[in-house]
C-alpha cells in the first residue's frame, strides 16, 4: 500500500495496489498544470485509489474533452488526471504526491515532441 497527499495535507490518499506505467508526461497541458518541464504520473485502478479528505477539499479541472485532473482546492497540488475514454477505470497519480518511499523499475515517456529544448 502507498499513502499519498497534497502540499497542505487537507487532501490525503491511499493506494491498494502496486502502481504501473510510470511515465514522464512533456505534453503542454501537463507543462502547465505543473509549472514543470514535464510531470511523472503511475497508473492505478480506480477501485484501488482511496482519498480521505471534505468532499470540497478536492476539485476538478476539464483539460481536455477526455481528460479530468484533480488537485487539491486548498493549495494546488495537482494529484491525478484520468481519461474517460480511453482507460475509465484506470487513474493516473503524480507520483510527488507520494508520501510513501517508491522506486519505479521502468519509466516511459510521452509527448516528447513537446519536450522543452533547452
Amino acid at each position: 500500500m502507498y499513502r499519498g497527499s497534497c502540499l497542505c495535507g487537507s487532501v490525503r490518499y491511499e493506494i491498494k495496489r502496486e502502481l504501473s506505467g510510470v511515465t514522464h508526461c512533456h505534453c503542454t497541458m501537463c507543462q502547465k498544470q505543473h509549472g514543470a518541464l514535464f510531470s511523472t504520473y503511475a497508473g492505478v485502478p480506480r477501485a484501488d485509489l482511496e482519498y480521505f479528505c471534505e468532499p470540497d477539499d478536492l476539485s476538478s479541472y476539464q483539460s481536455s474533452e477526455s481528460a479530468t485532473r484533480r488537485f487539491c482546492r486548498e493549495c494546488g497540488s495537482n494529484l491525478e488526471w484520468a481519461s474517460s475514454v480511453d482507460e475509465p477505470d484506470t487513474v493516473y497519480v503524480a507520483i510527488a504526491s507520494l508520501d510513501s518511499e517508491y522506486k519505479p523499475q521502468v519509466i516511459d515517456e510521452i509527448h516528447t515532441d513537446t519536450r522543452v529544448k533547452w
